[in-house]
């Protein structure tokens, strides 16, 4: 079976209960990551390259509904990124996200090593997975295993009436660091949002609340992109995404998002430091 990465997400957008456990089972051998490979990346050879990128997560999730991972990528590879896809093997759609790299964040001065972190749900013990792609075709891969159970169906911290009435705050702030450099910076896209997985119960009803999440994410400055995002149930709750890039331009950053209802969302924020 062969699954496009960039139809993934969205194929959940009005996804049953009844489909996602079916798509646990398909990944619920012993070793699944051999099957997502196939349908993920085809014959494409994928091997471990700590030289070329890092994941970091905690070996035990204290709430395994919101595990911090951390990616890193060194400052000799960040010019040839052209995509990063990250991966929770034994999570009901393994695929959480998928970046797609543009000049905005392959292009300018050496600031370091480039870092890109979220929040992730882990439904089971799994590894998780970064995959990154360079321009030369070649997929470098970085794995954690995590302990954690029950993240996709843990309940949302709010009841989802009240998620969905707090829905759509959203937030940009870029962070500047003189001992980084001049040209480092930090941005943070932060939404307000429930990331519904489909899989949760209503504790009030008894019925499983329809999935709804962010599926898409586009960060540009000015008119280059950075990144674009595109996102699945394994994304935490509330979206929250943190990551480094080297500038000298002083336009302002933006992102724009929507999700599976088409609900859109942006927000902008100043790459100047305060003067």
């Amino acid at each position: 079976m062969k699954i496009s990465v960039s139809k993934l997400p969205f194929a959940l957008a009005s996804a049953s209960v009844g489909f996602l456990a079916c798509a646990f089972s398909t990944w619920a051998g012993d070793d699944p990551w051999p099957e997502i490979q196939k349908a993920v990346f085809a014959d494409r050879p994928v091997q471990e390259d700590p030289a070329s990128v890092q994941i970091f997560a905690p070996n035990q999730a204290d709430d395994a509904a919101v595990v911090p991972v951390s990616i890193k990528i060194p400052s000799t590879v960040a010019p040839s990124v052209r995509s990063l896809t990250l991966i929770i093997d034994r999570n009901p759609v393994p695929v959480a996200a998928t970046f797609a790299f543009g000049d905005g964040f392959r292009k300018g001065p050496d600031v370091g090593e480039r870092t890109i972190a979220t929040r992730v749900r882990v439904d089971a013990f799994s590894r998780v997975r970064a995959i990154l792609e360079t321009t030369d075709g070649t997929l470098h891969m970085a794995s954690k295993f995590v302990i954690g159970t029950g993240g996709c169906s843990a309940p949302a911290s709010k009841d989802p009436e009240e998620a969905i009435a707090q829905m759509g705050k959203t937030q940009l702030i870029v962070s500047h660091d003189e001992v980084s450099g001049n040209a480092w910076r930090e941005a943070r896209v932060m939404i307000r949002h429930p990331n519904f997985t489909g899989m949760q119960m209503n504790k009030t009803t008894g019925d499983y609340t329809p999935a709804r999440f962010i599926n898409s994410i586009r960060i540009k400055q000015g008119d280059t992109v950075l990144w674009s995002m595109e996102g699945g149930i394994s994304i935490s709750e509330d979206p929250n995404i943190r990551f480094t890039f080297a500038t000298e331009s002083p336009a302002d950053l933006e992102f724009t998002a929507t999700d599976t209802a088409g609900t859109k969302f942006k927000a902008t924020g100043s790459v100047s430091p305060p003067s």
